[in-house]
């Protein structure tokens, strides 16, 4: 009788992911059909236009920022970080961390599924606090719709605690025929002119985002999508405001403090 030898591991852990990767797409497509693009918010500021009749006249003052880094010597251990900063002053009023070990790996086009629930839950935890300084609109370290998939880590979590979000990258997903030479090719022809930003149009015509240099003699842009809730006018308005340095300083504020938190928190453990 033939013997018949079993599948190599490889094998099998390829089919495994494969499976994953599938439940996840199927996930990341049914939240989609809930994706709102434009001005869905019950606050205004100079930037929006004025409430309707339904909805409550409230000044934006709160803003969010949501970033997770990573240990260097032990990559699964990661921080993440809530702040809220007002939009008036740009000063931190509020701040949380949490420090965990991630079991999800990192698979290109779905860090939502690694990352968003370790940042809602440090959001679940401030608004069951009632606290006065939950964020009106929150910035993740991440991209919107300007993802392989139009659905980024913006979205998803934009979503889920159901805030109006803006997608911030630092580096630029090549979709759609978006090319990072190509961009800066843009931006350099309009270094004389007023805006300070390009749209990114990709050759299906579809306008992913814009690639804004925040920042005068910024050499390298930031990348502004939309998340969830609101236009990508008003993305860029408040992202405008928000900038002290080349990174709103929402994301700018969650990055360096996450890093630092988990810095002491690593010493604390391993000395």
């Amino acid at each position: 009788m033939e013997s018949i030898s079993p599948a190599p591991a490889e094998s099998s852990s390829s089919s495994a992911s494969s499976t994953q990767d599938k439940i996840w797409m199927e996930a990341q497509d049914e939240l989609k059909q809930k994706l709102i693009a434009q001005d869905d918010f019950p606050w205004r500021s100079a930037t929006t236009a004025p409430p309707t009749s339904d909805q409550e006249e409230k000044a934006l003052k709160y803003v969010g920022g949501v970033d997770i880094s990573y240990s260097k010597e032990h990559p699964s251990m990661a921080c993440g970080t809530l702040v809220v900063l007002d939009i008036h002053s740009l000063q931190v009023v509020y701040e949380d961390y949490s420090v965990l070990t991630l079991s999800v790996p990192y698979v290109p086009g779905f860090l939502a599924f690694r990352e968003a629930p370790v940042l809602l839950e440090l959001l679940e935890k401030m608004k069951a606090g009632a606290n006065l300084f939950y964020p009106q609109l929150l910035m993740v370290d991440g991209n919107g719709i300007l993802h392989p998939r139009g659905f980024g880590l913006a979205c998803h979590l934009g979503i889920l605690a159901n805030l109006p979000t803006i997608g911030i990258g630092k580096n630029l997903h090549h979709v759609d025929g978006l090319t990072l030479s190509g961009v800066r090719q843009l931006l350099k022809a309009k270094e004389d002119c007023a805006e300070d930003f390009i749209n990114l149009t990709g050759r299906s015509g579809r306008i992913w985002g814009v690639a804004m240099r925040s920042t005068d003699g910024s050499v390298k842009p930031i990348f502004i999508s939309i998340g969830h809730r609101i236009s990508l006018d008003t993305a860029i308005k408040i992202v405008k405001l928000t900038c002290k340095y080349r990174v709103p300083e929402p994301i700018r504020q969650a990055d360096i403090r996450s890093r630092e938190y988990l810095r002491k928190h690593q010493a604390m453990i391993f000395k």
